[in-house]
C-alpha cells in the first residue's frame, strides 16, 4: 500500500517550482543516534526563465495586452522565454500526472491571470482542473518559488502548533482594561481640536496663484503659462504657496517644477521669454537643472543657454553643462534614432536566423 501524499507547485515571475511529498515521514538518525524524521520528497522540479520587465514588474504578456506590442529586443526574449516556460510547466505536469492523480491534496500559488492559465488550462491534456475538491492555496504569505520554500510550506502546513492559555489570566486583564477604560472615559473629557485659521486674502490670492501655476506646468502648457503670469503680474521666481509644504521645499518656483516635472517645452519658455533665474537653489540646495531627470529636460536647459548668451546669468552656479543649439540636438536626436533603426534590425535578423535553427 503506498503512502498518502501531496502535491505543492508555485509559479510567478518567471519562477516555477513542484514538489511531490509523502505525508509519511522517511525515519533517520542523528549522529548522537537518536531518531530523526524528516520529509519524504518523492519528485521534485525548479526552473527559471527571463520573462519579467526589469524595474517595472509584471509579464511581458501583459504589458502588451495593456499598451500593445513592443518591439524592443528584450521585449522578443521575454515573449520567447514565456511560451517556452508554459510548454516546460505543462510538460513535468504531464510527466508526473500518476503522482498528481494520487495526490490527497493540491496546494498550488499562480500569481496572475497568465501563470494560472499555464496550470489550469484549458488545453488538451491538462492535468490540473479549476474544479478539483483537492485544490488548496497556501493559507499564510510565501516568498519566490524555489524548492526550499516549498519545503519550508510544507514543514508549515503539516506542523501543529499548541497554545496554553490562562484562562484567570485572560479574565482579570480584560477586567483591568475595561475599569480603565471607564475611568478615562468619565475623569477625561474628548479633547476638541481648535478650528484651523482662515487665511487672509493675500494667502488666499497666493494660494490661488499656485495651484493654476503648477497645473499649467504638469500640463505642459508653455503659452498659457506666460500669459497668466503676465495677466497677473507674477515675477518669472515666484515662490509657490505655502512655502512650509513639503512639495515645496523640492520645488518651490515654476522652473523647479518644470524640470522636476520632466517639460523641456515650458522650461525653454520660462528661461527664455518669462526671464526665470536658473541659480535659484531650493530648500535641499538643488538648481532647477539639477532636478531634471531626462535627457530632453537637460537639454533644454543647455538650449536656453545657447539662445542667452554667457553674459545672461552665471551658468556654472545653475550647474547647466555647454550650450547645446537646436540644430546640434536635432542631428544627434536623428542620428542616434539611425543608429537604434540600425541595432533593431541586426537584432530581428539574429532573432529569425535562431528560430529558424531551432525549427
Amino acid at each position: 500500500m503506498t503512502s498518502p501524499q501531496v502535491f505543492l507547485c508555485m509559479v510567478g515571475g518567471g519562477h516555477f517550482a513542484g514538489m511531490i511529498v509523502s505525508l509519511a515521514p522517511k525515519i533517520g538518525k542523528k549522529s548522537t543516534g537518536a531518531e530523526e524524521r524528516q520529509a519524504a520528497v518523492i519528485a521534485h522540479k525548479t526552473f527559471h526563465r527571463y520573462t519579467t520587465r526589469r524595474k517595472q514588474g509584471g509579464a511581458q504578456s501583459s504589458n502588451d495586452s495593456a499598451k500593445g506590442a513592443a518591439h524592443s529586443a528584450g521585449a522578443s526574449i521575454r515573449r520567447y522565454n514565456e511560451v517556452a516556460l508554459e510548454s516546460e510547466i505543462r510538460a513535468i505536469l504531464a510527466e508526473w500526472k500518476h503522482f498528481i492523480d494520487r495526490s490527497q491534496l493540491i496546494f498550488v500559488r499562480a500569481t496572475g491571470t497568465s501563470n494560472r492559465r499555464t496550470l489550469f488550462g484549458p488545453y488538451e491534456g491538462q492535468v490540473l482542473h479549476h474544479n478539483d475538491p483537492r485544490n488548496r492555496g497556501f493559507p499564510f504569505s510565501t516568498r519566490r518559488a524555489t524548492q526550499a520554500e516549498l519545503m519550508r510550506s510544507f514543514v508549515e502546513l503539516t506542523r501543529v502548533k499548541i497554545s496554553e492559555v490562562d484562562e484567570a489570566a485572560l479574565a482579570a486583564a480584560s477586567s483591568l482594561q475595561t475599569t480603565q477604560q471607564q475611568h478615562q472615559h468619565i475623569s477625561t473629557p474628548p479633547p476638541t481640536k481648535p478650528p484651523p485659521p482662515q487665511p487672509s486674502k493675500e494667502e488666499e490670492s497666493l494660494l490661488l496663484h499656485t495651484s493654476q501655476l503648477q497645473a499649467l506646468i504638469r500640463r505642459s502648457k508653455a503659452p498659457a503659462l506666460l500669459s497668466y503670469l503676465a495677466t497677473n503680474s507674477l515675477p518669472p521666481d515666484f515662490r509657490f504657496h505655502p512655502p512650509t509644504a513639503q512639495a515645496h521645499h523640492h520645488a518651490p518656483t515654476p522652473l523647479h517644477l518644470a524640470a522636476s516635472s520632466n517639460s523641456p517645452a515650458v522650461v525653454v519658455a520660462l528661461l527664455t521669454k518669462a526671464g526665470a533665474d536658473p541659480t535659484i537653489r531650493n530648500e535641499e540646495g538643488k538648481t532647477a537643472f539639477e532636478l531634471a531627470g531626462e535627457r530632453a529636460t537637460r537639454d533644454a536647459f543647455r538650449i536656453a543657454r545657447s539662445e542667452l548668451g554667457e553674459e545672461k546669468w552665471y551658468w556654472s552656479d545653475a550647474r547647466i553643462p555647454p550650450p547645446l543649439t537646436k540644430e546640434e540636438a536635432q542631428t544627434r536626436a536623428a542620428n542616434e534614432q539611425k543608429e537604434a533603426e540600425r541595432v533593431e534590425n541586426e537584432r530581428r535578423k539574429g532573432e529569425e536566423e535562431r528560430l529558424r535553427r531551432e525549427e
